[in-house]
C-alpha cells in the first residue's frame, strides 16, 4: 500500500504534468530551494560524503558472507557496505559483480534496500545513488535472468535509433525495479582506432553523427525509464592504443578534429539533458597542454564541458583506481585535484580512507572551499530528486518480479539481436545453411571468459542454438591461441561434418592457422568474429564470415538463426575495416553488409 508521502508526490507530479511552463519552472524553484536548505544543515564531513562512489563487498548491506567481511576491512576497514555508509557518508554505491553485490535481481533489490535503509536511518539521512556499468554486450554486472541486449557497436550495426531508445527504456525499468538509479552506459566514444584495445565495440562506431543519434536515443530511454544515463569517456577515449586501465593514453586529435569527430556525440547527448557524465583519464594535448588526464583537468572539465558545452549536470570520473589517473600524483591529491577540476563525484577511489580524508583536509586547510564542495552536492542531490529517490528510495520484490526478464523484454532484446548480425563474405552463396545438405555441425573456435550474466561458453551456446534450429551441431573448444595439437584434433573432427562454424576472436596468428587449416579440408567454413569485426581482413580464403559485434547469448544465437536461414542478416557495419597487407586501404567501409537477396 503506497504512503501517504508516495501518494503525495503522484500527486504533484499529475499536477506538475497540467502546469504552464511558468509553473514548472516556479516547482523546479521550490525544488531546488528545498534542496539548497538539505545542503545548509549537512555537517562538513556529511558533504564529503556525498561526493564518493564507492564499491563494497558483499550480497547483503547487513549479512555478507565471511570472505566479502575480509574484503571489505582489507580494502575498506569496514565490515559491510551499512558500516561503511555510517563512516563516511557516501552519496553513492557502484554494483560489480565481482564483488558479489549481483546475484540475482531479488537479491539485489533486497542489497538495494538495506542500503537505502542504512543511510536514510543516519541523522540527516539521504537515499544513495547506486549506480553500476550495464553497457550490454562485453560489460554487464547484471546478469541473467535479466535482459540482456547486444552491445553498442552492434547497435550501430543494426542502425536504428528506435531500437537504441527500446533497449534504454527496458534496460532502465529493470534497473530501476533493483534499485540501481544510475547507469555508466551509453559509451559515447567514436571508435576511429581498430587497435583501441579499452573501447573498441564498446562503441557504437566510427561516424560521429550515427554515434550521437544512438547516444541520444538511449538517454532518451534510459531516462524516460527513470534511471539515470552516463555518457563516457569526455573528452573522447575512442583513438587511444593504450588501455588506461593500466597506462596513461595520449589522444593527438587537434582541437579542429576534436569538435568534428569527439564532441558530436557528447553535444547530442547534452542536448537530450543527460544526467551525468564520465571523465576519461587521458592527455589531451590539444584541449590542456599541462599533461594532466583529462579528469584533472580544469580547462577540460570547467573550461570546455561547462562552459563552451553549457553542461550543468552530474560530472563523475571514471574510476580513480585505474592507472591513467594515477601516474602523475598520488592517491591523496587525485580526489581533491578532481574537484579542483570541476568534477562532482569520485568514483571507486583506491582507498576511500584516504581520499576521504583527503578531501576534508583540504577544506580545512583553504585549498578547496566549503561552497565548492556545495556546488557538487547540489548538483548531486538535483540529480537524486529528479530519479525519485528522495520520494521512492525502495523497490519491492513484486515489482522485479513484474519486470525483470519478462518474456517481451527477452523477445525485443532478440528481435533487435537480429537486425545486428552482418554478412560480410559469402561465396557461392553459402548462407544459409541447408538441414538437408548441412545437418552435422561442427563449431569450433576461441572461447573467451563469457561476459557476466551470460552462459557461455561461445562455441556451446552457438552449438544449442544450432541444434534447436535442427541441426546436430558438436562444440569444440580450441581457445583464443590453440596449439598444433589442437589445431589438428579440430581438422580431425571436421572430417565428420558437413560444414564448419569457427569463432575468431581479436584474432591472433594460430587462430588463422587453425581456420586455415580447416579451409583446406574443403568442408564448408563459416566464420564469425565474435568481438571485433577487423578480423575478417585476416582471413581472405574464408567462403562466409559474419560479425556479432560480442560473444553473449543473445548476439550468438541471433548469428544462429541467420546461419539456419530463421533471420536475415540486415547488419551494416559501423566501422570500416582495413586491408591486412595495407591498412591505408579499407576493404569494407561503413555501411558494407550482405543480404540473403543478393
Amino acid at each position: 500500500m503506497p504512503s501517504r508521502r508516495t501518494v503525495l508526490a503522484a500527486t504533484a507530479g499529475v499536477t506538475a504534468a497540467l502546469a504552464v511552463s511558468g509553473a514548472a519552472r516556479a516547482d523546479d524553484q521550490q525544488r531546488d530551494s528545498r534542496l539548497r536548505s538539505l545542503v545548509s544543515r549537512m555537517t562538513l564531513e556529511e558533504k564529503v560524503g556525498q561526493l564518493f562512489v564507492m564499491r563494497v563487498y558483499g550480497h547483503s548491506a547487513t549479512a555478507p558472507d565471511q570472505a566479502d567481511i575480509d574484503a571489505n576491512l582489507k580494502e575498506i576497514g569496514v565490515r559491510t557496505a551499512a558500516e561503511m555508509i555510517a563512516r563516511y557518508r557516501v552519496g553513492g554505491i557502484i554494483y560489480f559483480t565481482w564483488a558479489h553485490n549481483t546475484r540475482d535481481p531479488h537479491q539485489i533489490a533486497d542489497l538495494s534496500n538495506g542500503i537505502q535503509k542504512a543511510s536514510l536511518w543516519q541523522p540527516r539521512g539521504l537515499p544513495v545513488l547506486i549506480s553500476t556499468d550495464q553497457e550490454h554486450g562485453i560489460v554487464c554486472r547484471v546478469g541473467e535472468p535479466a535482459t540482456l541486449f547486444p552491445g553498442a557497436m552492434a547497435m550501430g550495426a543494426g542502425g536504428p535509433r528506435k531500437d537504441a531508445r527500446t533497449l534504454g527504456r527496458i534496460a532502465g525499468q529493470e534497473l530501476r525495479a533493483i534499485g540501481i538509479r544510475q547507469n555508466y552506459s551509453p559509451v559515447a566514444d567514436v571508435n576511429v582506432n581498430p587497435a583501441n584495445p579499452v573501447i573498441g565495440v564498446r562503441s557504437f562506431g566510427a561516424d560521429p553523427q550515427a554515434v550521437a543519434g544512438l547516444v541520444a536515443a538511449e538517454v532518451a530511454g534510459y531516462q524516460g525509464a527513470g534511471v539515470a544515463a552516463t555518457a563516457k569517456h569526455f573528452p573522447g577515449h575512442g583513438d587511444t592504443a593504450v588501455d588506461s586501465h593500466y597506462g596513461f593514453p595520449v589522444i593527438t586529435h587537434s582541437r579542429e578534429l576534436w569538435e568534428k569527430l569527439d564532441a558530436v556525440p557528447f553535444r547530442a547527448a547534452i542536448r537530450a539533458g543527460i544526467d551525468s557524465i564520465m571523465t576519461a583519464h587521458i592527455q589531451f594535448p590539444a584541449l590542456d597542454a599541462s599533461g594532466d588526464p583529462a579528469t584533472l583537468s580544469h580547462p577540460i572539465l570547467t573550461g570546455i564541458l561547462r562552459g563552451e558545452l553549457g553542461y550543468d549536470g552530474v560530472v563523475v570520473t571514471d574510476s580513480l583506481g585505474m592507472e591513467g589517473v594515477r601516474t602523475k600524483y598520488g592517491d591523496d591529491r587525485v580526489p581533491v585535484l578532481a574537484l579542483k577540476a570541476g568534477v562532482d563525484q569520485l568514483l571507486n577511489p583506491p582507498s576511500l580512507d584516504v581520499a576521504w580524508n583527503a578531501v576534508l583536509g583540504a577544506v580545512r586547510d583553504g585549498e578547496l572551499t566549503e561552497a565548492r564542495l556545495d556546488e557538487s552536492v547540489l548538483r548531486i542531490l538535483r540529480l537524486k530528486a529528479r530519479r525519485g529517490l528522495f520520494e521512492e528510495p525502495y523497490v519491492s520484490q513484486g515489482g522485479v518480479t513484474r519486470t525483470v526478464g519478462t518474456p517481451a523484454h527477452l523477445a525485443a532484446a532478440d528481435r533487435i539481436a537480429e537486425r545486428t548480425t552482418t554478412l560480410l563474405v559469402n561465396e557461392r552463396r553459402l548462407l544459409p545453411l541447408s538441414r538437408r545438405t548441412h545437418r552435422r555441425l561442427l563449431v569450433v573456435g576461441a572461447d573467451p571468459a563469457s561476459p557476466s550474466g551470460t552462459t557461455g561458453p561461445p562455441t556451446g551456446v552457438l552449438a544449442a542454438a544450432l541444434t534447436a534450429l535442427g541441426f546436430t551441431a558438436t562444440a569444440l573448444s580450441t581457445g583464443t591461441a590453440p596449439t598444433a595439437a589442437v589445431v589438428a584434433r579440430a581438422v580431425a573432427a571436421a572430417q565428420d561434418a558437413d560444414a564448419v562454424i569457427v569463432g575468431t576472436y581479436n584474432i591472433t596468428a594460430a587462430q588463422k592457422t587453425l581456420v586455415e587449416q580447416l579451409v583446406a579440408t574443403g568442408r564448408p567454413v563459416v566464420a564469425i568474429a565474435i568481438r571485433n569485426p577487423y578480423d575478417v581482413a585476416q582471413l581472405p580464403t574464408v567462403p562466409a564470415y559474419l560479425a556479432t559485434y560480442s560473444w553473449t547469448d543473445v548476439e550468438l544465437r541471433a548469428a544462429a538463426r541467420v546461419i539456419a536461414g530463421r533471420a536475415a542478416p540486415r547488419g551494416r557495419l559501423p566501422v570500416p575495416v582495413q586491408r591486412a597487407d595495407d591498412p591505408a586501404k579499407v576493404l569494407y567501409p561503413v555501411g558494407y553488409g550482405l543480404s540473403y537477396g543478393r
